[in-house]
């Protein structure tokens, strides 16, 4: 064994100690740490990859000085862009498990991992409000999630027209038709990487004023393609306005047109908590399939999704491993390797599942209707502070909030006021463009924030807009 490696093993408690001191002192601080970097860290010179190691307790050291304070607060109450969670105390502490047992949950047999994911995957599926029918499996991220659900949908597709997709490639399929309203751009992503290609999505009109799509446009859609199965890729909470489709008219819509509904759902899925929201997931459980991120609103740490769907046995065809090495092939109760994309994955439902275990459905009701609450308050801060120089751009539906500049919001102004609240440290938000204006997103999904976090975040974007 080499000598730094031999070392490092002696006084492995110690240079644990080392990197729990330096976590529990960047976990305790995060409620004043800058929300952005400090400033932006410019590309290279990068060192040299060095000869001799210095050992785990340099090494360690030297990341702190070089690049530690580099790291934002991504993590903090005030980092409102994006849909950024936190991570839970015992999310954090499943995490530094899942480095140390190191599982591959691949096959089962020789670790109790799978099993632990296909419970985890079964209180998430109860927390979602969908029924047994529905199976799942972790990924990466709700893109991966959405690949997934989409490349069982393109399996289904090939199935409908007597082919299968998974042995004779996209192309076998002819031309194809993926219908949604605002789909996010993790679609035409996930439509590239499947041979489908991005001019396969085609926009539905929207109902007026809304970013929900219009169902009886949807239907006469559909009726164009003369009884061509197609995709409906259905949205559980924009990213703009956290708008809902009507999930039991779309379901509906299949008694007349044949077509895969899958749904996005990355953040949206978790309204089923709260009974307030939960109307806006109606009809879930009629999906297809369905993309739920969880390094979102469940706070668990990067990255970690889930994805269901009805037809397992079409997901198997997609993404069974045959080798030797593997063992049986793919039965009535597949391993976790015929399921997703990666043959090597590490153990993503230890952090879910301890966050489940120690908070409980009613916990994480807690955190959303929170998240929610402060949503509204964001808004009205927004609205009613005098001079604000700010407006909202749409409703306050759950828990993200659309707003803009009131006068003149043209996209470097609308980015100057982002840039200019962002390096004072207090608070991180996300450009977009909404209704044809430049805005901006404020979204709340982190354990962390409270009341005084808003309100902190609406003064520094105050400030920001009546500067620029």
């Amino acid at each position: 064994m080499h000598p730094a490696l031999a070392a490092d093993l002696d006084r492995f408690d110690e240079l644990l100690d080392a990197a729990r001191t330096r976590a529990v002192a960047t976990l305790r601080g995060l409620a004043e740490r800058p929300v952005a970097a400090p400033a932006p860290h410019a590309r290279g010179p990068y060192e040299p990859l060095p000869e001799r190691g210095a050992g785990g307790a340099a090494a360690l050291a030297r990341f702190g000085e070089r690049w530690e304070p580099g790291l934002s607060g991504s993590a903090g109450p005030r980092y409102l862009g994006f849909v950024t969670g936190g991570a839970t105390p015992a999310a954090v502490a499943g995490d530094w498990l899942v480095g140390a047992y190191d599982q591959n949950v691949v096959a089962a047999g020789d670790s109790a991992a799978s099993e632990l994911e296909r419970e985890t995957v079964g209180w998430l599926r109860e927390l979602f409000g969908l029924g047994a029918a529905h199976e799942g499996a972790f990924v990466s991220g709700a893109t991966m999630s959405n690949v997934a659900g989409l490349a069982v949908a393109r399996e289904w597709l090939g199935e409908r027209l007597g082919v299968s997709v998974a042995d004779a490639g996209a192309g076998a399929l002819g031309e194809v038709a993926v219908l949604s309203g605002a789909a996010h751009s993790s679609v035409p992503k996930a439509l590239s990487l499947l041979g489908l290609g991005r001019g396969a999505l085609r926009a539905v009109p929207l109902l007026p004023g809304r970013e929900a799509v219009d169902v009886a446009a949807l239907s006469g859609a559909l009726a164009e393609l003369g009884g061509r199965p197609a995709i409906v890729v259905a949205n559980c909470g924009t990213v703009n306005t956290v708008d809902f489709d009507d999930l039991r008219a779309l379901a509906a819509l299949r008694e007349r047109h044949p077509f895969w509904l899958h749904v996005d759902a990355a953040f949206g899925a978790f309204a089923a908590l709260s009974p307030e929201h939960a109307h806006l997931v109606a009809g879930l459980d009629e999906a297809d399939s369905v993309c739920v991120d969880l390094h979102k609103w469940l706070n668990v740490p990067y990255d970690a999704a889930v994805q269901f769907t009805r037809r397992r046995d079409l997901q198997v065809r997609v993404f069974r491993n045959a080798a030797a090495y593997l063992g049986a092939p793919a039965g009535d109760d597949p391993d976790f390797v015929h399921l997703t994309p990666e043959n090597s994955r590490r153990l993503r439902a230890l952090p879910a599942w301890l966050t489940l275990a120690a908070y409980g459905r009613e916990g994480h009701r807690e955190v959303v209707e929170r998240n929610a609450a402060l949503a509204r308050r964001f808004g009205e801060g927004v609205e009613s502070a005098a001079g604000s120089g700010l407006r909202l751009l749409a409703p306050v539906r759950l828990n993200v909030v659309c707003f803009t500049l009131a006068e003149s919001p043209t996209a470097e102004r609308v980015a100057a006021v982002a840039e200019a609240a962002a390096a004072g440290g207090e608070v991180v938000v996300t450009p977009t463009v909404y209704g044809g204006t430049h805005g901006l997103r404020a979204a709340f999904s982190n354990w962390r924030t409270g009341p005084g976090d808003v309100d902190r975040a609406v003064a520094a974007l105050v400030a920001a807009a009546r500067g620029v």
